[in-house]
């Protein structure tokens, strides 16, 4: 989903639809005219759900695997639980998990100690399994540099640090790191076919 407001206007508009087409729904606030969102205004894209269309693949829950270490990981999520248990038999019990979402659970078990440098390295280890996903999937990848430069958030209120948070102002860290890795893969597209890697508006 992406939201805006219009600047010194007090309506909002939501659009949703596939990458490539408009289907805007304009809530107004205050009677008045809404001009055409396609042209230069902020746009915030929020994301949560893996079955969302077409930003289910941001999420870590979506289903595109990737090689990474020598290994095979099902999803994004799969890889990032695992590493809180890195060299460990627990690490390679999360990598089977049959669902992210058993894969979250076994790497939330309280019971299982983390790695010591958990804290300092979870934000590469985040990086490196969002960079993966999107280079081993052609499809996936065009979506995001889709986005151009449109802020990427988290959409969930149960996790302050990777995503917006309930209040709404979180650290949104998974929307940065997304946001850093469309920048890296718009540079690589740059430097193979000139320009500046940025989709055709």
């Amino acid at each position: 989903m992406r939201e805006w407001r219009e600047e010194g206007s007090p309506m909002v508009a939501r659009w949703d639809g596939a990458v490539d087409q408009y289907a805007i729904t304009v809530a107004r606030v205050q009677r008045g005219g809404f001009s055409d969102p396609r042209k230069e205004v902020l746009v915030t894209i929020y994301f949560y759900g893996a079955d969302e269309v077409p930003y289910g693949c941001l999420s870590n829950f979506s289903d595109h695997g990737f090689d990474l270490d020598g290994l095979w990981w099902p999803t994004s999520e799969h890889y990032f639980q695992a590493q809180k248990f890195a060299g460990t038999r627990h690490a390679d019990l999360v990598r089977r998990a049959r669902t992210p979402l058993r894969a979250a659970e076994l790497g939330r078990d309280a019971s299982k100690p983390l790695r010591r440098d958990w804290e300092r390295v979870k934000d590469d280890v985040m990086r490196r399994a969002v960079a993966a996903k999107f280079r081993a999937h052609g499809d996936i990848r065009e979506i995001l540099l889709s986005t151009g430069d449109e802020e990427l958030v988290e959409d969930t209120t149960a996790d302050h640090y990777w995503g917006r948070g309930r209040t709404g102002n979180g650290k949104n860290m998974l929307g940065k790191i997304l946001m850093r890795t469309r920048g890296r893969l718009r540079a690589e597209r740059a430097e193979v076919h000139g320009g500046d890697g940025r989709p055709g508006r």
